[in-house]
């Protein structure tokens, strides 16, 4: 008796062609990911980036972010795969060099700032110091009324550039191997270059909408607009199997029934003087500042390897413009956030401010959020990865994660995000 043999099992991966909407920490990341997936197949798939930018990716909140990658952020399911995630991508890519990646203290503290007075705004921030502060700065730092000072307030020894009389309390936010950092851009571009080596695409242009085919309610495509259109060719467009929506507080252009909402947030980079260390710490903050209408200031401030310092504070609900090179930046906010962490910190207030700028993060209006997944009730194909708010950075790993397996296997494995899906927003 003999049996027939059975067929060949094909090892041929199916026809993709994914398109990406969004080149910030979410898109970039996600291009890595499904790049670097046991079942992405050059010949077979394609996957294009698309990013609105002129000026290239990374221009939004992923360039202009403070980088704090924590397992203490939320939500917890995204988090457990994320921080892995990152120590993981850090070790495979010589993360310390290339991105700056690296472990913090995490810290909160409290007390009183000394306001600047009359040289506010007076172009002493910008590289000078003011006179009544030479002496401090060149006073022992563990002269033995410092030392009680730090021990009766909890200020960690090495915590350096604060100024302790100023100080009343300080608490640990998390232990130690809790919280680490990134510097946003480098990671974004890092994650992008890691893509395009493994033949992902870029194209700059404006996707304007999601093509969806009427019979079979599956995505067909992406139209775009560029700078260089003519009468003749207005418009393009990008075929796609998949189309995954990364445009953080741009989504709801694509999808306006997403609720999303952009929070305008303004931060300052400053380059202490030369020679000046910046102990490895980031502050929660809280201020005391009589001269500042409501008395207390909250800036978030983040020491990088460089010695550069990131300082950022509240956020306001200015409307998002057509594109992230139209956000628009507030020179006063920005003076602001300089006098407030001046007042606590000579090193920061002889520093030099380098960078001045705004950004929108992506909020879930309704609560809660990212989204994350599979909006089949708009079209198959169309997969979500937005509303991160200020922990799109930490989480874009497990973001990407997720997503690629979407794409490639139809389900997440990494972690249970049912609580994020689209369905349970839209």
């Amino acid at each position: 008796m003999t049996h027939a043999q059975s067929p060949p099992v094909s090892t041929t991966q199916p026809a993709r062609n994914i398109v990406i909407v969004g080149g910030g920490i979410i898109g970039c990341t996600t291009a890595y990911y499904l790049a670097s997936h046991p079942k992405f197949d050059g010949t077979s798939t394609t996957i294009t980036l698309v990013e609105a930018s002129k000026n290239g990716v990374a221009q939004g909140a992923s360039g202009k972010a403070g980088g704090l990658v924590a397992k203490w952020a939320y939500p917890k399911e995204l988090v457990d795969v994320s921080f892995q995630e990152h120590v993981r991508l850090a070790k495979a890519h010589d993360g310390t060099a290339r991105w700056g990646w690296r472990f913090v203290n995490c810290g909160s503290w409290e007390g009183r700032g000394e306001p600047a007075g009359g040289e506010s705004g007076s172009g002493v921030g910008a590289g000078g110091r003011r006179k009544s502060l030479e002496k401090t700065l060149g006073l022992d730092p563990y002269s033995q009324e410092v030392i009680r000072k730090r021990a009766e307030t909890g200020l960690p020894g090495d915590l350096n550039w604060v100024d302790p009389a100023l100080t009343e309390a300080y608490s640990p936010m998390a232990p130690a191997g809790a919280t680490a950092q990134v510097h946003p851009y480098l990671f974004t571009t890092s994650m992008l270059e890691l893509a395009q080596a493994r033949g992902v695409t870029i194209v700059q242009g404006k996707v304007t909408k999601v093509d969806v085919d009427g019979s079979t309610r599956r995505v067909r495509g992406v139209t775009y607009t560029t700078d260089a259109d003519t009468p003749s060719m207005p418009t393009h467009t990008v075929a796609a199997t998949h189309v995954i929506l990364a445009a953080g507080a741009w989504s709801p252009k694509l999808v306006p029934t997403l609720p999303i909402v952009g929070t305008r947030a303004h931060s300052i980079t400053i380059k202490p003087r030369p020679g000046t260390h910046i102990a490895p710490y980031v502050l929660f903050t809280e201020i005391a500042l009589p001269s500042v209408g409501g008395g207390r200031v909250s800036p978030e401030i983040y020491a990088r390897p460089t010695d550069e310092v990131y300082c950022c504070g509240p956020g306001d609900d200015s409307v998002v413009p057509e594109t992230v090179d139209e956000v628009e930046v507030d020179a006063q906010a920005c003076e602001s956030i300089r006098e407030h962490v001046a007042s606590i910190s000579p090193e920061l207030r002889s520093g030099e401010v380098d960078r001045r700028q705004a950004c929108f993060l992506p909020v879930v209006s309704s609560g809660g959020g990212p989204i994350v997944g599979e909006a089949k009730d708009i079209a198959e194909g169309l997969l979500i990865a937005t509303g991160h708010t200020c922990w799109g950075i930490c989480n874009a790993p497990g973001t990407a994660k997720a997503i690629a397996e979407l794409v490639f296997e139809g389900k997440i494995h990494c972690a249970n995000l049912n609580k994020l899906k689209p369905s349970r927003f839209l």
